[in-house]
């Protein structure tokens, strides 16, 4: 389905816009919540991409429900139409097998839909942004749940504030195996605590699933902490933007709208 879609997730620490013309995504933007006077600028300039073309449409995820009112002011405004909101308007585009599916951040539902679309089999999602997340499915697609910990910035801000001995550090991946400073030695035990983190779920996920999933990796410091890694299948930074774009194609497409 050649879809013309501006795209929207919203996150708990960025804003990101896409824009799928005619089926292939463009021009990622991404923006701090904090800087909100830059969004209308990354809404505007993404719809002008489609706004003459074929039923164009604005679709968004949010975790950040506080801005949800701004940005559909904005898409109103600019678009002349309404954000179609997946979880609300738009349906999940996977089952989702969690205790309490209404509770199961869509951010991460999303993920997994991207990946399994693309893979076909049961994969793991490592979203490596504000949170860590590590979810996946099972053969058939359906969102299992996942595992949330501590982001990379949120460990080495409470390192920071929590710890005398240790001032604000700037995060680097480590180059050898022995920190020799302080900022050194907090970049080994964040960047292995994530790695080894990935690792020990992914075998408990492995053991479960009785195969070895591939992992996909996405998020703001996905390469940073992954590059390179023989556990990652692929680092994709836009999936969540897929995610919403699948949701939107499947529910078009199985309402016939």
């Amino acid at each position: 389905m050649d879809i013309n879609l501006l795209v929207i997730a919203l996150g708990n620490s960025r804003l990101a816009t896409g824009v799928f013309a005619a089926g292939e995504l463009e021009r990622v933007v991404r923006h701090p919540i904090a800087d909100r006077g830059a969004w209308e600028g990354a809404i505007e300039h993404a719809w002008s991409r489609i706004a003459d073309a074929q039923s164009p449409a604005v679709a968004a995820a949010s975790v950040n429900p506080q801005f949800n009112s701004l940005v559909e002011e904005i898409a109103r405004r600019l678009a002349g139409q309404g954000v179609q909101w997946v979880g609300r308007q738009i349906e999940l585009p996977i089952e989702v097998c969690t205790q309490n599916p209404a509770e199961t951040g869509i951010d991460r539902v999303l993920n997994v839909a991207a990946a399994y679309e693309q893979m076909g089999k049961a994969c793991i999602v490592v979203d490596a942004g504000t949170a860590v997340t590590v979810d996946c499915c099972n053969d058939n697609g359906d969102f299992l749940g996942g595992a949330i910990a501590p982001g990379l910035s949120m460990m080495v801000d409470a390192l920071s504030q929590r710890t005398a001995g240790v001032g604000r550090v700037s995060f680097s991946p480590p180059s050898g195996a022995v920190g020799d400073s302080t900022s050194a030695a907090v970049s080994q035990g964040v960047y292995h605590s994530i790695r080894g983190l990935v690792r020990e779920i992914a075998e408990n996920y492995a053991m479960q699933l009785g195969q070895w999933p591939e992992i996909i990796a996405t998020g703001g410091d996905a390469h940073q902490l992954f590059d390179g890694w023989e556990l990652i299948h692929a680092i994709s930074p836009d999936l969540g933007l897929y995610g919403i774009a699948l949701a939107y194609t499947n529910h078009h497409i199985r309402h016939e709208s």
